[in-house]
């Protein structure tokens, strides 16, 4: 059974995805939990200001007091601050969407994103900053994986389940043997790509960013797939590498990339 922290931090992370808010009945359904607990520690996280209700027997949505804190912290870590003039430069050069996400133990997660696109068709996910990126089937999954010893790599993408996310093209499954495939010819060509597997209509480019400590995350170009074509992601990989190098070399100014946060 789950521990009272366990809910709470669940019920956190559902609201999270669902900026509109959710009624009491939506978050117990989603958790499978009592109707009366979800209302409960509602309450609670309302009381403590994470949470807010716009009117009586309204949907519960987060305030912003989490993401200032979260704000906050990253300030303080001053990843942002090292990273962003770097995103901003290869987003400028490559005219793409260019994002940065990094481990923290078995995951890997979104945290910076420029975008480089200014006109015509542009992938924009804001909704995916901050989320947990999916190993088997992103770019920036597969290419961190590649950073990792295979037997590594193949279990925690197991682990994280190898199903494709929702609006990937139908019959993007992979096997284990798949991926494993996927993650040598990643190490080969020294960047991994995504077409299609992770949404319909984007692909994506994507290099590990390596530092002393090892494979601290990854950097990733994405944009429509009828624009950022097999060739096209070749030629930007050059570019893409050293901007993770950059960003290796710049590593020494933030605990998180050093991997000692």
């Amino acid at each position: 059974m789950a521990s009272v922290m366990e809910r709470t931090l669940r019920i956190l992370e559902l609201l999270s995805r669902a900026p509109g808010g959710l009624p009491v009945g939506g978050v117990a359904a989603a958790l499978d939990m009592p109707a009366s607990a979800a209302h409960r520690m509602l309450g609670e996280l309302q009381s403590l200001g994470y949470v807010r209700q716009s009117r009586a027997q309204g949907d519960y949505a987060l305030t912003l007091r989490l993401a200032a804190m979260g704000a906050a912290w990253m300030g303080r870590a001053g990843l942002c601050d090292i990273a962003q003039p770097v995103l901003d430069s290869l987003a400028a050069q490559s005219g793409e969407l260019v994002r940065l996400s990094v481990a923290e133990g078995d995951r890997l997660t979104w945290i910076a994103v420029a975008q480089g696109a200014v006109n015509g068709l542009r992938y924009d996910p804001a909704s995916e900053q901050g989320e947990t990126v999916n190993l088997a089937h992103s770019a920036s999954g597969r290419a961190w994986l590649s950073a990792l010893p295979e037997e590594v790599a193949l279990a925690r993408a197991a682990a994280q389940g190898l199903a494709p996310p929702d609006g990937a093209t139908p019959g993007s499954a992979l096997r284990i043997e798949d991926l494993a495939r996927i993650l040598r010819d990643s190490r080969a060509q020294g960047h991994a790509t995504a077409c299609d597997s992770f949404l319909a209509g984007m692909a994506a480019v994507a290099v590990p960013v390596v530092t002393e400590s090892g494979a601290a995350g990854a950097l990733s170009i994405a944009g429509p797939s009828a624009r950022l074509t097999p060739a096209r992601m070749r030629a930007l990989a050059p570019a893409l590498a050293a901007a993770a190098g950059r960003l290796a070399e710049l590593a020494a100014g933030s605990a998180w990339l050093r991997g000692q946060a």
